[in-house]
């Protein structure tokens, strides 16, 4: 196991994605295969009901392995259209997933004395402005759970991007 990943964790067990089909992303992004990266955001959006966009982040769920899965702690997941930007942030800042919340690693024996679940959000809309199939959202909707699940975990963005899940 990477040493970077908290003991235990088989989220992503030698930079290999555990059982998914999903296809290598490039630095923006996108599934989308040898595809520029200024390119990457010219092929959307792509039309999906909110129904099957929910049932596309349920099926990323069962991605996630069951050790895994059982060692999530007080943490509730959304899906909302869209991020809206936090004052002070840039305002065409644009996010697929956000977790807001204290990682597993950081919690201590005073942390659930009345703590609030972690939350993570997947937005529809970014990922959908951003896929031209009904493939191409599925993917991007696993690679987003699983990314925001490894913050809660305590996994970083640079961490995660070496794994090729960033």
């Amino acid at each position: 196991m990477p040493v970077n990943l908290p003991p235990g964790l088989p989220i992503v067990p030698d930079g290999e994605r555990p059982s998914s089909p999903l296809r290598e992303r490039n630095a923006v992004h996108s599934p989308v295969e040898n595809r520029p990266a200024d390119e990457a955001y010219v092929s959307g959006p792509y039309e999906m009901s909110p129904e099957d966009f929910e049932e596309a982040v349920s099926d990323a769920l069962q991605l996630i392995p069951p050790k895994a899965a059982s060692a999530m702690d007080n943490v509730a997941i959304f899906i909302e259209d869209d991020y809206t930007p936090q004052p002070g942030e840039d305002p065409d800042t644009v996010l697929l997933g956000l977790y807001e919340g204290v990682p597993l690693t950081e919690r201590d024996s005073w942390w659930e004395a009345g703590s609030l679940p972690d939350r993570i959000t997947i937005f529809r809309q970014p990922i959908l402005n951003i896929c031209s199939t009904r493939q191409e959202v599925i993917d991007e909707v696993a690679i987003t759970v699983v990314h925001e699940i490894a913050h809660h975990f305590g996994i970083g963005d640079d961490r995660l991007h070496e794994l090729g899940w960033g």
